[in-house]
C-alpha cells in the first residue's frame, strides 16, 4: 500500500513578510551595536580636514590593515550618509559562511566582489552598479590587507582609476585610518582599546586625462599626506 506524502508547506506571504521584518530588525540592531562598539573600543575620532560631511555621492578610499577598516570608516559618517554609503568587500572572505554574508549584506549593506577576474567578467561590475544607482562607496585600492609593518601602503590596483574613468563626476575622497594594525592585529577577534583616527582629506582633482600610473601615484600620495595631517 502506497504511503501518501504531504509536500512541505511553503511559507505564506504574511510569514515571509514577518521573517523579513525580523531579519531587518536584527540587522539594524547588530549594525548599531557593532558601530557603537567599534568606536568605543578604538576610541575613534573623526577629522574632516579636506572636506565636510555632506549628502553628496562620493568614493571614499582608504588604507586597508584589518577587517574592521570599513566598519570604522562607515561608523564615522553621519547617519544619513551611512545609509547612502556601501562598503566594498572581498567575497572570498565575506561569503565564506552564512554569518559573514548576513553581516556584510544585511547589517552593513555592503557589496562583495571577486578579486580575480573569472570568465572575462568585470569584477568591478557590482561596484559600478551601485554607483550608477547613486550610492557612495567605501573602497580599498590596495586590494588586500597590508600586513607588512615596514610598508605604509601597498601599491594600488587599477580599480580606483577605472571607477574614476567611468564616473568622473563623483568626488573621490582619501581617508587615512590610523592605528588599526595595533587595534585589530592579525588573528584577533576583539579590537584592543587603543586610540584610532579616521581622517578625511580633500577630493582628488577631477582629471580624466591623467594616465593610470599618474592617477594612482597621486591618489596614493594624497592618502599618505593625510597621515602627516593627523600628527600635526
Amino acid at each position: 500500500m502506497n504511503q501518501i506524502t504531504t509536500p512541505p508547506q511553503q511559507p505564506t506571504p504574511v510569514q515571509q513578510k514577518k521573517g523579513n521584518m525580523a531579519s531587518h530588525s536584527a540587522a539594524r540592531m547588530l549594525a548599531f551595536i557593532t558601530r557603537r562598539g567599534a568606536r568605543l573600543l578604538t576610541g575613534a575620532r573623526s577629522l574632516w580636514v579636506g572636506c565636510q560631511p555632506e549628502m553628496k555621492q562620493r568614493i571614499y578610499y582608504a588604507n586597508h590593515n584589518s577587517h574592521i577598516d570599513f566598519i570604522l570608516l562607515w561608523s564615522s559618517l553621519p547617519k544619513q550618509m551611512r545609509r547612502q554609503t556601501r562598503p566594498i568587500a572581498a567575497s572570498d572572505y565575506w561569503s565564506k559562511d552564512g554569518l559573514r554574508r548576513f553581516l556584510i549584506q544585511d547589517t552593513f549593506n555592503g557589496v562583495t566582489i571577486k578579486r580575480n577576474r573569472e570568465n572575462n567578467a568585470d569584477p568591478l561590475q557590482p561596484v559600478k552598479d551601485v554607483l550608477a544607482e547613486g550610492y557612495s562607496i567605501i573602497f580599498f585600492p590596495e586590494g588586500t590587507r597590508n600586513l607588512n609593518d615596514d610598508v605604509e601602503l601597498l601599491e594600488f590596483k587599477s580599480g580606483l582609476y577605472n571607477l574614476h574613468q567611468q564616473f568622473p563626476e563623483i568626488d573621490i575622497v582619501p581617508v587615512w585610518i590610523s592605528n588599526l594594525k595595533r587595534v585589530m592585529p592579525k588573528g584577533a577577534f576583539i579590537p584592543l582599546p587603543l586610540l584610532s583616527t579616521v581622517c578625511f582629506g580633500a577630493p582628488l582633482e577631477k582629471n580624466t586625462t591623467q594616465s593610470k600610473a599618474e592617477f594612482l601615484a597621486n591618489a596614493r600620495l594624497q592618502l599618505l599626506e593625510l597621515k602627516k595631517v593627523e600628527n600635526q
